[in-house]
């Protein structure tokens, strides 16, 4: 199908993460957390590199699993430091455990999330990918609001690539064959 946005290919996985999962509004308080983490791990890479490593990082992290990321400490980053099958950055990894922490003292994360954007995805109408931003204001203001949550690793343009996967803002391209779809998901 031709009519994607144009970041999308030309690998499989990568077409594959485009038609079904990015830009659906994700509501699972675990999952969104998962996303954000595996979006600071792309900081400074391509997501291609991410998502080929994804399998990887979830068996690594213990399918990211909050609770017990929460009690890691020096022997599970050192493990991690050395596992080829991930992105082996120390501080990304230490951020990792603090951001497991961070979570367990937020109520409920998706709540938290969520209300940012009232309850339901802003529905952008973009062109052409040049009109996509990097980072908005909403983004800054909830990256800032995490950070005082005690998270890492979650600027403002990871925050927004994060909310742009897990559908917080439709940022499909009006020519895209998703677009339509994932305005209709919005709760």
């Amino acid at each position: 199908m031709s009519d994607r946005c144009g970041w999308a290919g030309p690998d499989e996985i990568y077409v594959d993460y485009h038609d079904t999962e990015w830009g659906v509004p994700e509501y699972d308080a675990r999952a969104l957390w998962e996303k954000l983490i595996l979006d600071g791990f792309q900081a400074g890479l391509s997501w291609i590199t991410i998502l080929k490593k994804r399998d990887n990082f979830r068996a690594a992290f213990d399918w990211f699993k909050p609770e017990v990321i929460a009690r890691w400490g020096e022997p599970e980053v050192a493990r991690l430091v050395q596992d080829p099958g991930i992105i082996r950055h120390r501080g990304k990894i230490e951020a990792t455990i603090t951001n497991a922490r961070a979570y367990l003292e937020i109520p409920d994360f998706s709540e938290f999330c969520w209300r940012y954007v009232e309850g339901a995805p802003i529905q952008n109408r973009w062109a052409s990918l040049s009109e996509v931003p990097a980072f908005t204001p909403l983004s800054e203001k909830m990256s800032k609001d995490l950070k005082k949550a005690g998270f890492r690793f979650c600027g403002p343009t990871i925050v927004y690539a994060w909310m742009q996967a897990c559908g917080l803002v439709n940022d499909h391209l009006t020519g895209c064959h998703r677009h339509a779809p994932c305005r209709e998901m919005a709760r």
